[in-house]
């Protein structure tokens, strides 16, 4: 049985903090195998599916185990399929990801639900602080994060952090580790996505002397080198499946084995991870073993996209003007003009804080302000290439930007006919809805 995991902040106990109110909703079976059967929300986001670890389950055989996702987002409530087998129907109509009205009828597989929105709000608790650790921000939506991630550093739980690129995931596992009891203890990361799969098993859990060919010395894994402390694993959705089961024994037994080795050493580790894929889209498709990602997930962090958040835009602009040289100079000072942070809260910002980071730098170095391009993906980045950057930062840029210009072009060239584009790309119709839903671009 997995462990229950923590989806919204009034899974929390109340300690007198303040609160915000989010709307709360109800669902109602019309039609299916839990005809009659109702759900009240508990907080700003809901599952529905078969898997034990979804907030509203349903014995439906039709329905997929994470079928689709309600979120209140702002004063909208929305519905997203999860890469579903037979997808979500709003109405009658098929949806990627919609807004809800009151009184829609959702539809999946033979389960038919009532949507109602709720005559009263939940509250959710905030922190009243404006930062944590190396996180900023006096939003509600930050501060909502606040008051979560105050929690998880009084607890040993394990986290699974989500959030778009840029967003600060890697900064939330590190500030949780210098505010908890393991501050003293290493923190170690690795980086799924950045090591090849054929080398990750080793950096993970290390190896033998004589284990292959060329291992003349013992050599110990992550797992080993994070005792006592935490391994924070970033873009955990890029492990291999045949590594799932190996690291699932870590977190529930505590216990890791090197290569070539045939005894089980004990560990003491706090694991964290990081994605920003939808995990549950994995399970659903068998990339992602369904028990690790309940034992990874017993707590959730969130990170709001900047898009989402502009009230922290300017907050955030002086707060990387400090770290300049120049903070004082003709580009800061454009920077800090009302109208230009006015200007700044409305971009879309698709890298999110590390783009908002970067672009404040180079105004700075340049000397003056210059508006971002509305249509650009990255800090401009068409043609040039910023070597003072990180491989895999650099390099998941200009897959963005990549994949941003190409479905542009070619929805163009298919006149937005979505069938007829993912033909000629060669990819599944409901592949390229995802990319779609995940890339900002004009149709």
């Amino acid at each position: 049985m997995p462990g229950k995991m923590i989806e919204s902040f009034t899974d929390l106990v109340d300690d007198g903090r303040p609160h915000v109110p989010v709307r709360q909703f109800m669902l109602r079976v019309l039609a299916g195998p839990d005809k009659e059967v109702e759900y009240d929300s508990t907080g700003e986001r809901v599952t529905i599916g078969t898997a034990e670890g979804a907030d509203f389950v349903l014995r439906d055989r039709t329905v997929s185990r994470f079928h689709c996702e309600i979120s209140v987002v702002r004063d909208k409530v929305v519905v997203t399929d999860l890469g579903s087998r037979n997808g979500t129907r709003v109405d009658g109509v098929s949806i990627l990801s919609v807004h809800l009205h009151h009184g829609a009828v959702l539809g999946m597989g033979r389960t038919r639900l009532r949507f109602e929105l709720g005559s009263e709000d939940l509250l959710i608790p905030v922190s009243g602080a404006e930062r944590f650790g190396q996180l900023l921000g006096r939003s509600t939506a930050m501060r909502a994060v606040f008051a979560l991630l105050e929690r998880a550093a009084r607890s040993e739980a394990t986290v699974l952090i989500l959030g778009e690129t840029g967003t600060g995931k890697d900064l939330v596992a590190e500030s949780i580790h210098r505010q908890s009891e393991r501050r003293e203890g290493p923190f170690v990361v690795v980086d799924c996505g950045a090591v090849p799969p054929t080398l990750l098993e080793n950096e993970l859990f290390g190896h033998e002397r004589g284990a292959y060919t060329g291992a003349t010395d013992a050599h110990p894994g992550a797992v080993e080198a994070a005792q006592g402390g935490t391994l924070f694993l970033d873009e955990i959705g890029e492990l291999p499946r045949d590594l799932q089961p190996k690291l699932l024994r870590v977190l529930d037994a505590h216990v890791t084995q090197r290569l070539g080795s045939a005894r089980w050493m004990p560990v003491d580790v706090r694991v964290m991870a990081a994605t920003n894929r939808d995990l549950k889209v994995e399970v659903n498709t068998h990339r992602f073993r369904s028990d690790l990602y309940y034992r990874l997930a017993v707590l959730q962090v969130r990170l709001p996209p900047l898009r989402e958040r502009p009230e922290d835009v300017p907050l955030l602009v002086e707060e990387f003007l400090a770290e300049t040289i120049d903070s004082q100079g003709e580009g800061a000072a454009q920077l800090r003009d009302p109208a230009t942070l006015e200007a700044l809260a409305g971009h879309r910002w698709p890298g999110n804080v590390r783009e908002l980071r970067n672009y404040v730098a180079r105004c700075v170095a340049l000397g003056s302000y210059a508006p971002p391009d509305p249509d650009d993906t990255h800090e401009n980045y068409r043609s040039t290439i910023d070597a003072t950057q990180p491989l895999r930062e650099a390099r998941e840029r200009w897959m963005q930007a990549f994949e941003r210009r190409y479905l542009q072009e070619l929805l163009r060239r298919h006149r937005n006919n979505v069938t007829a584009a993912a033909r000629a790309a060669g990819v599944d119709r409901a592949y390229l809805y995802r990319l779609l839903a995940r890339t900002p671009i004009k149709r």
